[in-house]
């Protein structure tokens, strides 16, 4: 039995050939349905929709004056060209912010300005009343 065996695995070995799985025909398959997209695709109108501005708009008569807080590299505070006192900023905001409730807010610090004040005067403008904004933090042009 076991020769029958072996010339029974013999006899198939003899006769298999290497299977390949051949990838031509498959290939020109995909590369003639790539040319039909492109042609096609090139014919395809495209819709669009005619965008309708909305009317310029004139800024109305009340000034608007941003609040602006400057914080120089010698860590001094400055609102409208003055020196303020670090502890007096959040008074000054809220009162800015009470003359004129729609005027924002801006930061600028100097690149050496001690990292607390700014974060004391963000502190300051949130108990003022900017809450919802974020509040802009610049570099203090020197």
């Amino acid at each position: 039995m076991s020769t029958r065996l072996n010339n029974l695995g013999r006899a198939l070995s003899d006769n298999e050939e290497e299977s390949e799985i051949n990838l031509t025909p498959m290939l020109d398959v995909v590369f003639i349905m790539l040319i039909f997209f492109i042609v096609t695709a090139s014919f395809l109108k495209e819709v669009g929709l005619d965008a309708q501005r909305p009317p310029s708009v004139t800024p109305d008569d009340t000034k608007s004056e941003s609040i602006t807080i400057r914080i120089t590299s010698t860590n001094k505070i400055l609102v409208d060209g003055r020196t303020v006192d670090p502890r007096a900023v959040s008074s000054l905001i809220t009162r800015r912010k009470a003359e004129n409730p729609e005027a924002p807010l801006a930061v600028l610090a100097g690149k050496r300005a001690r990292t607390e004040l700014v974060v004391g005067v963000i502190d300051a403008a949130r108990e003022a009343g900017f809450r919802s904004e974020p509040i802009p933090i610049s570099p203090l042009p020197e």
